[in-house]
């Protein structure tokens, strides 16, 4: 081996190590890295969700097979590598797709099969507990899918003793211990940016609602207990690294950090937990999250809001469609590359279509075009379903840099309208906001675009990650950092030789995208129309 691979292969022996494991929606992914931050080793599992009984869900053997298989990758990869066996692990965290509904009986038994993010029949529990609160509760979280089970009197509700979320229900059975990462508790139910637990008064008003006090429970003895970045969360017992490692070469003992949901890990992949900091993250979907100051002034339905890993307040403008329409018209372009015999590659198609859109033959507005992205519902523009739409006025200039120019602002558009809601209506102050994503992959188009449309400069690193699993591995290192704040940690240690590249918004960009936006808005109800009169599978 080479001297870089006997540096490593010592830390490993020596347990110098942190393993993130992050349960995405398509694949779960496993990052080890050193204490440098380097990776080391990686593992990948891809899953799906699927219905049962009409709800989202994913199986249970399917959660551990996946741990187990993205373990053993990383295991055999550290052996073949560097010539070790993974027999200590220095700390260790899990995260996952936040919200969702994991509820559990007095003897530990799922109630029902596990409810994902994606599930929508929540909206009676959503629109009651946000006017309670005062407080946008989406339908997703967890308290939302607790109250509707409540509200439409299902036969389990009367045992739960203790429901928790994806990555809360992992660490419990690997630890023992029935606690969150403050970021991801604030996803099952508002947390106080004061005490970083629990809003106690809005536990005692959802205690007191008739139905839920029927209830043979409270909802305080119901939920995981907060911890914020840093805080020990227990060790890995001997039935969990057997759970975990099968192949019984893992200690226990090993030390977990608090478990994450998938948007603080973003945060800290992305060096966005400090105030007035926050990232955008793009793909199929995509939402844009800013670290506040302050509480919101009001109740804003366009605004999640969640916490830090380190307990501080964040909103959040989730838009359920992003580049999915985008892709397909992209596709549209190669099948008539190929039908003239040509052949081009990903980065050359997307990179020369994405550069005619701010070439010298773009308007700034897209020249009187519009782009609907929306293949599915939308919240943020009041639409329960979607069809994806592209208008021009008679005399619109149609060429090819005006229509992409007009898809890229339309995919932009959706997250555009909960973003100005914090910016506009609440005068929240941004200092920078960081990209990533696949369509941040060609160079400054997306990023000048997305500056336009925020009118905020926008970063992009240059050093790329391993994402969320990655991101978890460093809050388990975290650990041992715990005396330095986690903002501090990130800029000085984490992040401090890490370079980037920052699109400053261009003064006719930005007036282009809001003429483009004003339209956009405007127009919404050629969409709802659309969705009307263009039902799903009618003949």
């Amino acid at each position: 081996m080479s001297d870089s691979q006997d540096k490593i292969a010592e830390k490993i022996s020596s347990g110098r190590t942190s393993l993130g494991i992050e349960f995405g929606s398509t694949r779960i992914k496993a990052v080890l890295i050193d204490d440098e931050r380097n990776t080391i080793a990686t593992g990948d599992y891809g899953w799906q969700s699927h219905l049962v009984d009409g709800l989202w869900s994913y199986d249970v053997d399917k959660i551990w097979r996946g741990l187990q298989s993205v373990y053993a990758d990383v295991a055999d990869r550290v052996e073949a590598q560097y010539g070790q066996k993974l027999v200590r692990i220095g700390q260790i965290g899990f995260s996952a797709m936040m919200h969702g509904y994991l509820a559990f009986n007095e003897d530990g038994e799922l109630l029902v099969p596990f409810r994902t993010w994606q599930n929508t029949n929540t909206s009676e529990a959503h629109e009651r507990l946000s006017q309670l609160f005062q407080y946008n509760i989406p339908e997703r979280w967890s308290i939302a899918h607790l109250y509707q089970a409540v509200l439409n009197d299902e036969p389990h509700i009367g045992s739960v003793r203790y429901f928790t979320t994806l990555a809360g229900y992992v660490h419990w059975k690997l630890t023992g211990r029935k606690v969150l990462g403050v970021g991801d508790a604030s996803g099952m139910f508002p947390i106080d940016p004061q005490t970083k637990t629990y809003e106690q008064d809005f536990i005692e008003r959802f205690d007191a609602l008739p139905e839920v006090a029927a209830q043979p429970w409270k909802l305080e003895d119901l939920l995981p207990e907060p911890l914020v970045a840093g805080t020990p969360a227990g060790e890995l017992t001997a039935k969990g690294a057997a759970l975990l490692d099968p192949s019984g070469v893992l200690q226990s003992g090993v030390a977990l950090a608090p478990p994450e949901g998938d948007a603080g890990t973003g945060m800290v992949a992305t060096n966005s937990v400090r105030r007035r900091t926050g990232n955008v993250s793009a793909g199929t979907s995509i939402f844009a999250t800013v670290v506040l100051e302050h509480k919101l002034s009001t109740l804003r339905p366009e605004v999640d809001l969640v916490t830090t890993p380190a307990g501080d307040l964040a909103g959040m403008s989730h838009a359920n469609n992003f580049t999915s329409d985008l892709n397909a018209w992209i596709n549209l372009f190669r099948e008539f590359a190929q039908l003239n015999g040509g052949s081009v590659s990903d980065a050359d198609l997307y990179g020369e279509l994405f550069r005619s859109a701010i070439s010298e033959q773009a308007d700034p507005d897209a020249g009187g075009m519009l782009a609907y992205p929306f293949r599915t519902g939308e919240f943020l523009a009041g639409l329960a379903e979607g069809r994806p739409l592209f208008v021009r006025e008679p005399e619109a200039r149609f060429n090819l840099a005006n229509f992409m120019r007009a898809q890229l602002f339309g995919a932009f558009s959706p997250v555009t309208i909960g973003m100005n809601v914090m910016t506009h209506d609440e005068g929240v102050q941004i200092d920078s906001l960081v990209g990533h994503g696949g369509i941040f992959a060609t160079p400054v188009v997306a990023q000048r675009i997305l500056a336009a449309a925020f009118d905020t400069p926008i970063r992009v690193m240059t050093t790329a990650s391993e994402g969320g699993a990655w991101g978890m591995a460093v809050l388990a290192g975290y650990l041992r950092h715990a005396d330095t704040p986690l903002a501090d940690y990130l800029d000085d240690v984490v992040f401090a030789n890490a370079q980037s590249v920052t699109e400053d918004p261009q003064s006719a960009d930005v007036e282009g995208f809001r003429m483009f936006f004003a339209r956009f808005m405007q127009a919404l109800p050629v969409e709802r129309t659309a969705v009307e009169c263009m039902p799903i599978g009618a003949e």
